[in-house]
């Protein structure tokens, strides 16, 4: 995919309804930076906006996925205050949430959890710390059988960040989670695939035409619009009180998209026996009722 001047950290392209966002600091494993994290939420917004995309694959340049933060800054990497004096307005760029600077990796994580188009995290390598949890809120995520996984956060002192105390728990289950957060051990794929957290290992080299196989499934044969909002009933309904909430919402979206064009063009092309040419824009065209999640505050 062709780099995009505007980005130092990521490289980001789109071919065949697919883009393709690469984590590319290969000289440092892909370890995340505050760049990184502005540019990856650029690259979402720029993701979402275009209506040739169908589908997002992210993976990571060289042999890692991401190592987790750039730990450069020695002891003070975490020390809110001492971050804004070594790069000012940084604490500005993120914000601040109850009263404390947001956590960069979960500013991340939100934009991805907010995204409109499906994303397939495709891990290559080493995804520790932020770059696991930012993974949480992808749709898919399929790995190398080289890649290495670790919520690392307790042996640094710290807390599991990038809402992954939401996000892990409901991917994996509370028990799996509590294991590898209180541990913070690195473990491999098998062990990552054991306990849910990827669908799929594959040999390294069959990792990325995997994605896009998937990616092109979703593209070649979907309306945008539905996938859209099944997307977000999927993921807001992880919190519902009931399924009643569920169905509520079910039936709001039934009724709308029902008379649309791309449902009278869908069934149109299943009794035609032809693909279907959906004529419906994401950008456009989302029914009222999709629920706006995960919101803001």
């Amino acid at each position: 995919m062709p780099d995009q001047p505007a980005y130092r950290e990521i490289l980001y392209g789109v071919a065949d309804g697919v883009a393709t966002i690469t984590l590319n600091r290969p000289q440092r494993m892909n370890a995340f930076t505050h760049v990184m994290r502005g540019e990856l939420i650029d690259a979402f917004d720029r993701a979402d906006a275009d209506d040739a995309v169908r589908a997002v694959v992210v993976t990571g340049a060289d042999r890692a996925f991401c190592a987790g933060a750039d730990l450069s800054g020695g002891g003070d990497t975490f020390n809110a205050e001492a971050r804004e004096q070594r790069q000012p307005g940084m604490t500005r760029d993120k914000g601040m949430i109850d009263g404390a600077p947001r956590d960069g990796g979960g500013t991340v994580s939100l934009r991805i959890a907010s995204s409109l188009k499906p994303v397939i995290g495709a891990i290559n390598g080493a995804a520790v710390g932020v770059g696991v949890t930012m993974t949480l809120p992808m749709d898919v995520r399929i790995a190398s059988d080289r890649a290495k996984f670790g919520f690392v956060f307790a042996r640094r002192g710290i807390v599991a960040e990038a809402a992954s105390s939401w996000f892990l728990p409901r991917v994996v289950g509370i028990s799996q989670a509590m294991e590898w957060a209180a541990t913070g051990r690195v473990f491999d794929a098998q062990e990552a695939l054991a306990g849910r957290l990827v669908s799929r290992v594959l040999p390294g080299e069959e990792l990325l035409p995997a994605a896009y196989a998937l990616a092109a499934e979703i593209a070649d044969n979907t309306s945008g619009v539905s996938v859209a909002a099944i997307r977000k009933l999927m993921w807001s309904g992880l919190s519902a009180p009931s399924p009643w909430d569920a169905h509520s919402a079910d039936s709001r979206l039934m009724r709308e998209l029902g008379g649309s064009p791309d449902t009278a063009e869908g069934v149109t092309a299943f009794l035609e026996k032809r693909p279907a040419k959906f004529p419906m824009r994401v950008s456009a065209d989302l029914p009222p009722s999709v629920p706006d999640w995960p919101g803001e505050r």
